[in-house]
């Protein structure tokens, strides 16, 4: 396949890896994300339930916009036109004495298995442990999801517990283990 030239400023990206790199959701966004989130329904279930619309998607980059407690990062390739490979979300942001943050994130199905979304953590953590000034990040996975347990477990993160019904997912109250990391 010919390499494809980025098409996005340079500007645009908040950090830069070797294949990957992170910026802001935006509204342009919203089709190339909501497509890449139907094409990969399968592999994200039972798991992970992105925005698949344009509406649902207004409203969920609005929330990551909106509060302050929150930051969105598009995991982007730049040598294939910027394509939207995944996503990584640090959550419910508490500052002070605590210093710390909950991860969300996806990988799109065209994208898993390419090592893009450990890369494109290792920039979040960058940017989590060094601008945001958090001390700690926590990642909350159900048992059964190896890729994302393999995911946390490649950057560093230590097992810490299960959390019994700890988020409602899928329809149901479900089991997750808490994975953390802080900062080096």
């Amino acid at each position: 396949m010919p390499e494809t030239t980025d098409l996005r400023p340079a500007a645009a990206y908040l950090a830069r890896g070797p294949r990957t790199a992170l910026r802001r959701f935006t509204a342009a966004d919203a089709e190339e994300f909501t497509a890449r989130a139907r094409e990969s329904r399968a592999h994200h279930h039972p798991w992970l339930f992105p925005p698949e619309h344009p509406g649902t998607y207004a409203v969920y980059t609005g929330h990551l916009a909106d509060d302050p407690s929150r930051e969105g990062f598009l995991v982007c390739e730049p040598a294939a036109g910027g394509a939207i490979a995944g996503f990584i979300n640090i959550n419910n942001i508490v500052l002070g004495g605590f210093c710390c943050g909950a991860l969300g994130y996806g990988a799109f199905a065209h994208a898993a298995g390419r090592g893009l979304m450990s890369e494109a953590l290792g920039l979040v953590l960058a940017h989590a442990f060094g601008p945001l000034g958090l001390h700690r990040l926590e990642a909350n996975i159900q048992p059964g999801n190896a890729p994302s347990i393999a995911l946390v477990r490649r950057a560093g993160f230590r097992l810490e517990g299960l959390s019994p019904d700890f988020l409602f997912v899928d329809g149901a109250w479900r089991d997750h283990e808490r994975w953390a990391i802080t900062a080096r």
